[in-house]
């Protein structure tokens, strides 16, 4: 199984173990989660691309994908994944950059390809 499959299968799996255990800290985070990412001043698309740059800094693999999917789901463009990645790797210096190279294979993996 190639890596991106797996890391999505154990974010599942992780999900459902948790709740099935009713950890009530878990389904506080899955709260906080939902009212962090809804429309508000920010639509979803923005704040899953904000998702995006701090996971290249933190080298969040399992992040990366998720915010990836999330944003293209939410209308996100290739330019503007490509932009949330580079900041990002702005602030996260050299290290990031290593980062943003598994960004880039999410994004292929997802045939996404720039729109000009």
């Amino acid at each position: 199984m190639n890596k991106l499959k797996e890391i999505s299968l154990q974010r599942k799996r992780a999900h459902h173990k948790l709740l099935a255990n009713a950890s009530k800290v878990y389904d506080c985070f899955v709260a906080m989660e939902r009212a962090a990412y809804a429309d508000g001043a920010l639509s979803k698309k923005h704040k899953e691309l904000i998702g995006l740059g701090i996971s290249v800094i933190q080298d969040c693999e399992s992040g990366m994908q998720w915010h990836i999917e999330q944003a293209t789901v939410a209308g996100a463009s290739f330019e503007e994944l490509i932009e949330a990645i580079e900041v990002g790797m702005e602030m996260g210096g050299a290290p990031a950059t290593v980062s943003a190279r598994f960004a880039l294979e999410v994004m292929e993996s997802l045939e996404l390809k720039p729109s000009r």
